[in-house]
């Protein structure tokens, strides 16, 4: 059984070599705050103690137990003991789970993330920096191009380019398609027509069209803009919002047209007209387009249309497909491409169904 201390005066567990020595006050449970010089007078004893009851036997004088020993006394309150460490495996977890998330948000980055935002350096239908879009620029990448010409950055958005814009060592480039061929896109289960004097190429993410022609660009002469492009792109990967084709074309069209037109290589857009807004049907899914007139600051005008449908591999997954287009090219361009988009029998080969 564990011998109990009784109350008493003892010395002080926390007396240091410096100064007098001084006794503490242990109520039996704990030291108190209560401190006097070793020796004192009864003065700094505790409280006087009740008289024992009538006929009550004498306390008995048996000597007391002798205090024990320094080392087994409490901890003082002012030296609390340390807990103990948490178990390891606890921390082990705590890693685990922190590098779970970096991975997962890798993951989520590499294959959503776009070419930057429109900062005024030519994020347009043309400019030479993004993968593919520009003629210059560095082509399958596998990334998403910036816009009708991509909007630059460096490396592929979906982590498959090195970060001047060239593929990943081991990853070689998807190959190119020329006109009359098609293009896959088998993330969204589709594939995209090459117009006769257009290029194709598949993304890592969607898949991308693009006129051969290229020149300078009327607002910033020292890059190549192209007079037209279109590429198909998952909605969550372009940061588009909505629950519907309808309300995710409305949603996306003034990305497009800033991503398009907005940047420095046209000026920026000075107004937009509405040209369409209405339903479509594309690849058997029902779908809603949108198409404005942009007008710019230098240089050719601009059509550009968005065009929002559900994955036909994905009821869950809505595909959006940007087109832009310099006015006094053939707009026309743009419908024999959205009718040319097709179920794709996927796995890359862009082989339709």
């Amino acid at each position: 059984m564990t011998q109990v201390t009784p109350p008493g005066w003892y010395p002080d567990p926390g007396q240091t070599n410096d100064g007098p020595p001084a006794e503490r006050w242990w109520d039996g449970t704990a030291w108190t705050d209560r401190t006097r010089p070793a020796g004192s007078a009864a003065a700094w004893g505790p409280p006087a103690q009740p008289a024992p009851p009538p006929y009550a036997a004498p306390p008995a004088y048996a000597a007391q137990p002798a205090p024990p020993p320094y080392a087994a006394f409490p901890g003082h309150p002012g030296y609390p003991a340390q807990p103990p460490a948490a178990p390891r495996r606890g921390l082990r977890t705590g890693i685990a789970v922190a590098a779970a998330a970096a991975v997962l948000a890798c993951i989520v980055v590499g294959a959503y993330a776009l070419s930057k935002d429109d900062g005024g350096s030519g994020d347009r239908a043309g400019s030479q920096q993004g993968p593919g879009w520009r003629s210059g620029g560095q082509e399958g990448s596998g990334g998403l191009p910036g816009g009708p010409g991509g909007s630059g950055g460096s490396g592929a958005p979906d982590g498959s380019g090195g970060p001047d814009g060239s593929p990943a060592p081991g990853r070689s480039a998807a190959p190119k398609v020329e006109g009359g061929g098609r293009v896959p896109d088998p993330v969204n289960g589709i594939s995209l027509p090459v117009p006769d004097g257009w290029t194709g190429q598949s993304l890592g993410v969607g898949a991308q069209v693009t006129a051969d022609d290229s020149y300078k660009c009327p607002g910033d002469t020292s890059q190549t803009c192209t007079p037209g492009g279109a590429y198909s792109a998952p909605a969550a990967a372009l940061g588009t919002k909505g629950g519907t084709a309808e309300a995710v074309a409305k949603a996306d069209i003034a990305a497009n047209a800033k991503e398009s037109y907005g940047g420095a290589t046209y000026g920026g857009i000075t107004s937009h007209r509405v040209l369409a807004a209405e339903t479509v049907t594309v690849a058997g899914q029902k779908g809603y387009l949108v198409r404005w007139k942009a007008v710019t600051g230098k240089g050719a005008d601009g059509y550009v249309e968005s065009v929002a449908f559900p994955a036909p591999n994905d009821a869950g997954q809505m595909v959006v497909v940007r087109f832009g287009v310099d006015v006094g090219q053939e707009v026309s361009v743009i419908d024999r491409i959205l009718k040319g988009i097709k179920v794709s029998s996927g796995g890359g080969s862009g082989q339709d169904v």
